[in-house]
């Protein structure tokens, strides 16, 4: 007798294992099944890699669907074809929704937020501090020496500034009417036209003093270069945010903590850092993204 009921809570026991590994085992399947999704540029990259392994380690497995074009990502997302990717609040709002300019980041986000889950049912997770926008860039020697902090300040002091730029700046719209209509004329020393890959190269050799920039270049990560604050907020904000499908987070909840943590930990200095580590030491993108979540 005794040995029958061994052999029964034996039984027992091995049954409840087995259901329960099949439980987990189905649970991990069904994770498998999360595709991120990149654009084709380095900064893009790395924050794809970023949340693929946030979400790696909340024990999900992920596919990677990177370097897709810029053109059909969103298209790729709508379609379920990826799960989640890393965008900009102003490309959202102004290329995907076809809104007009608005500058302020929080009603930017809001306002993108808002029509992405009426519109295409995607969520949009918290926004990072990091914002790859339009800037201008001032070697630091000629800042410190005119006490330039702000575009501002850069106009106040325009007559001792070599200014140079693409050949389009002038007459852009988001270009240089732009500035002068937010902040006034500035009248430079002088004023020079470049190919836009040359900017910091003529810098360093000391022809011009200032260049429009995105806001996190690689090379904003070396003390020789400043990026001037936007004190009047003349170009809207391209804050990263996540873009996940609405089906995604409602079936996996906890995909947003993920997500946001690595949301958190990121600011406009901290990415160009990151950007230079790839672009400017030549390390694999995928490489600097693991070193630097371990790190969080």
């Amino acid at each position: 007798m005794k040995n029958n009921t061994k052999k029964l809570v034996c039984l027992s026991l091995a049954t409840l294992l087995a259901v329960s590994a099949a439980g987990c085992g189905a649970k991990k399947e069904e994770a498998q099944e999360i595709t991120v999704g990149s654009k084709g540029f380095t900064e893009n990259l790395i924050l794809s890699e970023l949340y693929a392994l946030a979400l790696e380690d909340a024990g999900f497995q992920v596919n990677r669907e990177f370097e897709i074009s810029n053109a059909v990502i969103h298209t790729s997302i709508v379609n379920g074809e990826i799960d989640l990717y890393p965008e900009y609040t102003g490309t959202a709002l102004l290329t995907i929704l076809g809104e007009p300019l608005m500058t302020d980041p929080q009603e930017v986000y809001d306002e993108v937020k808002k029509q992405y889950k009426e519109k295409y049912k995607l969520d949009v997770l918290d926004f990072c501090k990091a914002n790859d926008g339009n800037g201008l860039v001032i070697r630091t020697e000629a800042a410190e020496k005119f006490g330039i902090k702000t575009i501002s300040d850069l106009q106040a002091n325009a007559a001792e500034i070599r200014f140079g730029s693409t050949s389009d700046f002038p007459e852009r719209e988001d270009g240089m009417p732009a500035l002068v209509e937010t902040y006034g004329e500035f009248d430079f020393k002088s004023e020079n036209a470049f190919d836009n890959a040359l900017k910091y190269q003529i810098m360093s050799s000391d022809e011009v003093d200032c260049v429009p920039a995105y806001t996190t270049d690689a090379q904003l990560s070396l003390d020789e270069f400043t990026l001037l604050e936007d004190d009047k907020q003349v170009w809207p904000p391209y804050n990263v945010i996540p873009i996940v499908r609405e089906e995604l987070t409602e079936k996996y909840p906890e995909t947003v903590d993920a997500l946001n943590k690595v949301s958190e930990s990121l600011d406009t200095e901290t990415l160009a850092g990151l950007n230079a580590k790839v672009d400017l030491d030549k390390r694999e993108y995928d490489e600097v993204a693991k070193e630097f979540y371990d790190s969080l």
